[in-house]
C-alpha cells in the first residue's frame, strides 16, 4: 500500500493550500501505475506545518500527532498489505515519518519512505511547486499573483525558520521564486519524482516478508 502525505499550509498567494498533497498524490499514483497489488490510499492531508502558522488557512496537527497517526495507520495497513511506502509531499513531515517509519520496522513490518524532493529545486511556493501545480491543475495556479519571496538558501535560512517560522523570513510565504515556471518543467520535475518513488517501491516490494 502507499499511503500520500501532504499538508494543509499557506504557499504564497498563488498556489492552493493543498499544494503539496496534490504533489505526493500524483506521484504516488503515478508510481503505483501498472502494478499489480499495489493500491493509493487516500492522502493524510493534514502535517507538521507550525512555521507556517502564521499565515491564514495552515492547519497543522504538530509532529507527535502526525508521529502517532503513521503508526497506528502502518500497523493496521500491514495486517492486510505486505508492504507500506509513505509519499511525502512537504519537508515539515520528515521528523515524524522518519520516527513512526523506526518504530514500524522494530516491529518487523515492512516499510519505507520516499520525500519528493527535486534536485535544484527551490524551497517552498517556488519555481519547483509552481511549475508542478501548472502540469497537474493550471486553474489552481493564480499567475498574475505570483511573486518572489526569500531567495537566500534554505541552508542559510534554516535556523531563522525554526526559530521564528516562515513569515518573518519571507512575509509573502514564498522561500524562492515562482516566476518562469512552466508546465513542461513541472511534468520533468514529476517524472523524475516518479521515477524515484517507483524504484524506491520496487525494492520494497522485493524484500523478504520481516526484513523491512
Amino acid at each position: 500500500m502507499i499511503v500520500p502525505l501532504g499538508s494543509l499550509e499557506q504557499h504564497g498567494p498563488h498556489l492552493p493550500l493543498d499544494t503539496d498533497t496534490r504533489i505526493a498524490v500524483a506521484v504516488a499514483r503515478a508510481a503505483a501505475a501498472g502494478r499489480t497489488g499495489v493500491a493509493v490510499a487516500p492522502p493524510v492531508a493534514f502535517g507538521a506545518s507550525g512555521e507556517h502558522a502564521a499565515f491564514p488557512g495552515t492547519v497543522s496537527i504538530g509532529t507527535a500527532a502526525l508521529t502517532e497517526m503513521l503508526v497506528e495507520l502502518g500497523r493496521d495497513a500491514t495486517r492486510h498489505w505486505g508492504a507500506l511506502l509513505f509519499v511525502n509531499g512537504h519537508g515539515g513531515n520528515r521528523e515524524a515519518m522518519s520516527a513512526a517509519l523506526h518504530r514500524l520496522a522494530g516491529e518487523g513490518r515492512r516499510c519505507a519512505a520516499f520525500s519528493i524532493s527535486p534536485n535544484g529545486g527551490d524551497a517552498h511556493a517556488g519555481v519547483t511547486e509552481t511549475s508542478m501545480l501548472l502540469h497537474l491543475d493550471p486553474s489552481a495556479v493564480r499567475d498574475d499573483a505570483a511573486e518572489p519571496g526569500e531567495l537566500a538558501p534554505l541552508t542559510e535560512l534554516m535556523g531563522r525558520l525554526r526559530r521564528e517560522g516562515v513569515r518573518p523570513v519571507s512575509p509573502n510565504g514564498v522561500l524562492g521564486d515562482p516566476r518562469g515556471a512552466t508546465a513542461a518543467e513541472g511534468r520533468r520535475l514529476l517524472d523524475q519524482a516518479t521515477g524515484g518513488c517507483a524504484a524506491m517501491l520496487d525494492s520494497l516490494l522485493s524484500e523478504e516478508p520481516g526484513h523491512g
